[in-house]
């Protein structure tokens, strides 16, 4: 785990949703995230993975600032997000950026490529007109575009040219902080790597921290220092790439890395099948969310939430069994 002081820092994150449930009901209460605690330093990438409604899209909002938590802290470099003034909230907002999922959908189709990467600068800073086209210039180049891509329109690249259109827009505040949600997930898989490796060279010429947000392990294991696993809106796992792809101690991780393909055999995880779908958020298990799919759930893991515990090996657990020795 990290060591150094983090540039961000959840400390029991926590997002709830009131959810109507039609006009004589009560509204019910959805737990998307629920006390989550982890940290990202700068240079750094911290993976979040789970399935679908695992609550890793609420968090990136919260990372963002595009909502409020219900309650919990969210450092950044320094500033406690949660409590921030409008004014304080706007400038730490240039400082994370992020990059969405689909690069079809986040560009505006009626402005060309120039303008788009410089729509940052109209509206953060007080550059001129030649200035910015200066900047914007300089950014393409970081990315892999080319001069006479500036004067284009959106529908005139591939996938993922536009990708990288979309990344330097992010870029061109200065961020310190990305949050990347699914941001190769709409690629096709040759062009995935060249945006993957992309990153991870602008990470390493701008010093940035990334909040990788994935559900392709293959991906993770290719960019992240970190992997946080999350599962109805707790954390399952947390710790080091290779301690978590080596030898995941959650059922739940076990279980995630025994689906993903391999082509080396050594790297293939013991099969386990998971049984039932995912609970509905409105109406999470109780003790361990996970227990209803678990194979090794015994009648503690229905009746009493385990707490996430630090293991020899630096990493977090929130099991029973593993806390037992049972697994």
């Amino acid at each position: 785990m990290n060591e150094t002081k983090p540039l961000l820092e959840a400390r029991n994150l926590t997002r709830y949703y009131e959810v109507s449930q039609g006009i004589f009901q009560p509204p019910a209460q959805l737990k998307a995230l629920e006390g989550v605690s982890f940290r990202v330093s700068a240079g750094k990438t911290l993976a979040v993975v789970g399935e679908s409604g695992c609550g890793k899209s609420t968090l990136a909002r919260q990372v963002t600032m595009i909502e409020r938590p219900t309650s919990g802290e969210l450092l950044f470099d320094g500033f406690d997000l949660v409590n921030l003034s409008s004014q304080q909230l706007k400038e730490a907002r240039q400082r994370v950026q992020m990059i969405f999922q689909n690069p079809f959908g986040s560009l505006n189709p009626r402005k060309k490529v120039g303008s788009i990467i410089a729509e940052p600068l109209v509206i953060n800073t007080q550059l001129s007109k030649p200035e910015r086209e200066e900047r914007v210039r300089s950014m393409m180049g970081k990315v892999g575009l080319r001069p006479e891509h500036y004067e284009r329109y959106p529908h005139m690249f591939s996938g993922g040219q536009r990708q990288r259109i979309a990344i330097a827009r992010a870029l061109m505040l200065e961020p310190k902080l990305v949050v990347a949600d699914e941001p190769v997930s709409a690629l096709d898989v040759s062009v995935q790597a060249q945006v993957l490796n992309l990153l991870m060279d602008l990470q390493q010429d701008m010093n940035l921290a990334f909040l990788f947000i994935s559900h392709d392990l293959s991906v993770v294991r290719h960019i992240a220092d970190e992997v946080m696993v999350m599962y109805l809106g707790r954390v399952a796992e947390y710790g080091a790439v290779e301690q978590i792809f080596q030898n995941p101690r959650h059922p739940y991780t076990q279980a995630l890395l025994a689906s993903t393909p391999h082509l080396n055999a050594q790297n293939r995880q013991q099969r386990i099948v998971l049984s039932g779908e995912l609970p509905s958020p409105l109406a999470p298990p109780s003790g361990c969310v996970f227990h209803t799919r678990c194979p090794y759930a015994n009648p503690r893991c229905s009746a009493e939430i385990p707490a996430l515990l630090t293991l020899a090996d630096g990493r977090q657990t929130a099991c029973h069994g593993v806390e037992e020795g049972r697994i």
